[in-house]
């Protein structure tokens, strides 16, 4: 299939009522499926795309909204926020079992290495924008993140 076709299945199930499509072709099976709404989301809700030799359709899940106050939700966060430029798999070191290139508490220098995201099959080291000191780290190892996602706060 191609991109531009796959593309466009994207769009027309992101603007539409549809929650999920499934498309089998010569080449192999395309499933895409919409992501529930969540109470404080604001924007129109991300679409996943899973390729796979054989998916089986499983039903939704029934949708509960509760209602959250934004600041129970989302606390204020004090400090600077280190964002993800890209999508892909973050990791804290350059090694499986080696020292973590940045940590909490860790005094770090504007430029310096903090953590590695992997994007298809490429390790990107992602730099401090700013020097100071972690005070948290919002990811776990191993994690997928998306774009613009806080990594790091520093203070």
């Amino acid at each position: 299939m191609d991109l531009r076709k796959l593309k466009t299945l994207i769009d027309l199930v992101s603007e539409s009522n549809v929650s999920e499509l499934e498309i089998t072709e010569a080449e192999g099976k395309v499933r895409i499926v919409k992501a529930p709404p969540t109470v404080i989301q604001a924007a129109a809700a991300p679409v996943m795309v899973a390729a796979a030799p054989a998916l089986a359709a499983a039903p939704a899940p029934a949708q509960v909204a509760a209602a959250v106050p934004l600041e129970a939700a989302a606390p204020a966060v004090t400090g600077h926020m280190v964002k993800s430029p890209m999508v892909g798999t973050f990791y804290r070191a350059s090694n499986p079992g080696a020292k973590p290139l940045a940590d909490v508490g860790q005094q770090v220098k504007e430029g310096q290495a903090l953590c590695i995201i992997e994007a298809m099959k490429i390790m990107n080291e992602i730099d401090s924008d700013k020097a100071g000191v972690i005070t948290k780290v919002l990811v776990e190892n191993g994690q997928p993140v998306e774009y613009g996602q806080p990594l790091f706060i520093i203070e």
